[in-house]
């Protein structure tokens, strides 16, 4: 009898043991949670005291009406809506332009591609560009992950149907899936529209249509990715090496109290705005829009004192600072190796940097008006993790905090990341088009 509970007793004490172990082990992580200390940046600046932390930060992008924006991009990405509607059908159209035809050829439809095979291997291929369009909400980003739904996953299993026998055989051999392979320009992350995205894929097959991969990815997931174009290129072509520039958008809804404020001493405030380096007085930019602030004991301002308001001018102003500049990965990113926060790499040049106020189309009151945004538009060379997020959020809170007009490029000189605010909520980003020829500013969509 006593061989027979023997094992039973022990089983009973080592899951008794693991318990105890456990909730020690549980209580000790909270313990750690508890006393973790989080360093914020110390400022030196006059604004320092009307500065948000992190924090508020967040909680100030976060508290908007951002379901408008997700259900703007999904009108856009269906093609009921295109981006004409805020910036008007002239600017809009210039801005789908995408590559010049001597930039980038395209293969004739019956021209012999083994012409053209210098350097690619024994066999010539097709090279396809692809322009797609899809909901960033819908997708879990678009770099492939495993068990997400991921853009790049969606497109390589349509495009498993034009691989070529070699590599199906391949795929076949090693127990993996029939997929293709897409290059892409740049990857989004989740919940990141795109408008104009290009990827390219190639295959040894000499009988695939442009149109037959249109059909494959539109069937895929209807109302959540759609293709712009497909059209066979040169097989020199590369959408990320290949491209110039990039250019996104962000949305940023503004609040019921906010859209009147936005329209009041707009010309004022740009006045103001290059006056405000008068460090002497108290009206320095940094609280001329604060009335009776209070000081708490600490020599700051707590946080329900703080400027919860700022102006679209301001936001612009601050903005026009970044063009024609080298913009560091040091501060601005995230999420980055520290490996590529040395060297050219790690900086982009900023084209073109502007923000300006427009309306969506929901009706948010009886009169039918509709919701009151700002759109921030940044095109440049390149942009990594996060990184136009962190502009936006930092943008919106140093304009808040009424900071002089190069403060961003100030923040630089930090290399630090907490200097920059946390980034705003990927619902509001989108990425517009690329670009493969020189930029021109005439094709901006803010002026």
């Amino acid at each position: 009898m006593l061989s027979l509970c023997f094992p039973t007793e022990v089983a009973r004490v080592a899951a008794a043991a693991a318990g105890k172990a456990f909730r020690r082990l549980s209580m000790e992580s909270q313990s750690r949670a508890e006393k973790k200390v989080y360093v914020h940046y110390n400022h030196t600046d006059s604004c320092k005291f009307a500065r948000w932390t992190a924090k508020e930060s967040y909680e100030f992008m976060r508290a908007r009406p951002w379901q408008d924006v997700v259900d703007f991009y999904s009108d856009i990405v269906s093609g009921r809506l295109t981006l004409s509607y805020l910036f008007g059908t002239e600017r809009t159209r210039t801005s789908s332009i995408h590559d010049d035809e001597n930039e980038i050829p395209e293969v004739e439809a019956g021209s012999d591609a083994n012409e053209d095979r210098a350097g690619s291997g024994r066999w010539a291929r097709a090279n396809f560009k692809i322009v797609v369009s899809y909901h960033g909400p819908s997708f879990d980003g678009w770099q492939k992950q495993p068990d997400l739904n991921t853009v790049q996953g969606l497109v390589e299993k349509c495009l498993g149907s034009f691989v070529d026998e070699k590599r199906a055989k391949l795929l076949k051999e090693k127990c993996k899936p029939l997929e293709g392979c897409a290059l892409v320009a740049g990857r989004t992350d989740k919940g990141v529209t795109a408008l104009q995205q290009v990827c390219s894929f190639y295959t040894w097959r000499k009988d695939v249509k442009p149109s037959d991969i249109e059909d494959a990815i539109n069937s895929a997931a209807p109302g959540k990715i759609r293709v712009i174009s497909v059209s066979q290129v040169s097989r020199v072509f590369h959408p990320n090496f290949s491209a110039k520039w990039r250019r996104y958008l962000y949305i940023f809804p503004l609040n019921d109290g906010e859209n009147r404020e936005q329209s009041i001493g707009s010309e004022v405030e740009v006045e103001n705005f290059h006056t405000s380096n008068n460090v002497g007085k108290q009206s320095n930019g940094c609280y001329e829009n604060i009335e009776n602030l209070l000081i708490n004991d600490e020599g700051g301002f707590g946080s329900h004192e703080k400027p919860r308001n700022f102006t679209i001018c301001r936001v612009n102003l601050l903005l026009q600072r970044l063009e024609e500049k080298l913009l560091s990965y040091k501060t601005f990113a995230r999420d980055t190796k520290a490996s590529r926060n040395i060297g050219p790499p790690t900086e982009c040049f900023i084209y073109h940097a502007r923000a300006t106020e427009a309306t969506l189309p929901c009706p948010v009151n009886d009169h039918g008006e509709g919701r009151k945004v700002m759109c921030v538009e940044l095109v440049a060379n390149r942009f990594l993790r996060k990184m136009v997020r962190v502009l936006v959020a930092t943008l919106v809170r140093e304009a808040a905090a009424g900071a002089d007009e190069d403060a961003l490029l100030k923040l630089m000189d930090a290399t630090c990341r907490r200097a920059t605010a946390p980034p705003a909520p990927p619902e509001g980003l989108c990425l517009v088009d690329v670009g493969y020829t020189k930029f021109d500013p005439q094709n901006s969509l803010i002026p």
